[in-house]
Order: C-alpha cells, then sequence, then structure tokens
C-alpha cells in the first residue's frame, strides 16, 4: 500500500508528464490545467491541488527538463575517460538535441523565471555551475568560465533557434549546426 505522499509524487509525476506532453504536440497553448488533468486521468481538481496556476506547472516543466540537463552533465563531469572538449561537446550537443526535439521545452528553459519559482531557478543556477565547471575543465581557467560559457551557450542559442526557423541549413550555409559547434569548441580549447 502507497503513502498519501507516494500518491501524490505519482500524481505530480503524472501531471508533469502529461504538461510536456501536451508542450512537445502544441506549444504552451495546448498546455491547460484541465487539459493536463484529462491527460493525466486524473480528477479534473488534481492539477489544481499541485500548481496554482498554469505559469506555475510550466517552471516545473522547464525545472524538470533543466534537471534532465543537469542529470547529463553530472554524467559527463564524472566521465574522466573523455578529454575536456569531447565532455563539452557532448553538453552542448545534448542541449542542441533538446532544442531539436523539443522546441517548446527549450524555449520555456530559457525564459526567465521569476522568484516565486524556487525550483526553477534551483535548476537553472545547478545547471549553469555544472556547465561552467565543465568550460573551466577546458580552457584552465576558472576566472574566464563566465564569458567564455556566455559566448558557447548564446552561440548554442543561435544555432538551434536558426535550425528551428529553417534558416541554418547545410544547402544554404555549407556547415551544420554541429559543424558549427566543433568549430566553437576548436577555437576556444
Amino acid at each position: 500500500m502507497s503513502s498519501r505522499a507516494d500518491s501524490a509524487a505519482a500524481t505530480r509525476r503524472a501531471l508533469l508528464d502529461a504538461a510536456a506532453e501536451l508542450l512537445d504536440e502544441g506549444g504552451p497553448d495546448a498546455v491547460t490545467l484541465r487539459a493536463v488533468g484529462a491527460r493525466a486521468g486524473v480528477s479534473r481538481g488534481a492539477p489544481y491541488g499541485h500548481f496554482p496556476d498554469k505559469e506555475h506547472l510550466l517552471a516545473a516543466v522547464a525545472a524538470r527538463s533543466w534537471e534532465a540537463v543537469g542529470e547529463q552533465l553530472d554524467a559527463l563531469i564524472t566521465d574522466r575517460r573523455r578529454a575536456p572538449a569531447e565532455r563539452l561537446e557532448q553538453a552542448l550537443s545534448g542541449l542542441m538535441e533538446t532544442g531539436r526535439r523539443r522546441p517548446y521545452a527549450y524555449g520555456l528553459m530559457f525564459a526567465a523565471p521569476g522568484a516565486d519559482h524556487p525550483e526553477a531557478l534551483a535548476a537553472v543556477s545547478r545547471t549553469h555551475d555544472q556547465f561552467l565547471a565543465i568550460v573551466a575543465d577546458v580552457i584552465g581557467d576558472k576566472d574566464r568560465a563566465g564569458p567564455i560559457g556566455a559566448l558557447l551557450m548564446t552561440s548554442v542559442h543561435g544555432i538551434v533557434a536558426m535550425e528551428n526557423s529553417g534558416q541554418l541549413t547545410a544547402e544554404k550555409w555549407h556547415v551544420t549546426g554541429d559543424d558549427l559547434l566543433r568549430m566553437l569548441i576548436a577555437r576556444i580549447g
């Protein structure tokens, strides 16, 4: 027999899964508390017991997406079999893949979370620190990790935006987003 806390946690996970699915299928407009509850197969009032409104639900989806990125970064940080530049490429490739496969969730991830979303703020802060540790490993200078990390992150964000809009194609530019990423890492290494 599961406890009430276990049941509540399972319902919350089901709601977040349903919200992520709806977001992927139709963007933020497709995510309503009513639709999420129906998709999750819970009572009409259940979503409101976990999230006061759609904004909080979407912030939780963004936090969960950042947490998944954080898990990937943890694995890369501890993987000393790979060279630092390879770990950095894997970190950024993973983020680019999220942007390619889940553009709406990716967009939420890069919307600045407000102070009333501490879960999202904590997830963003954690991955920021992890990412900068990987960058510092590549360049050998913790003081320059912030500016170099910002250069890499904004570049990757631009690559994803151009790919998703159809503006970055190998036919047009004679380069892929993955090629651009490797070029960036080679330049900073």
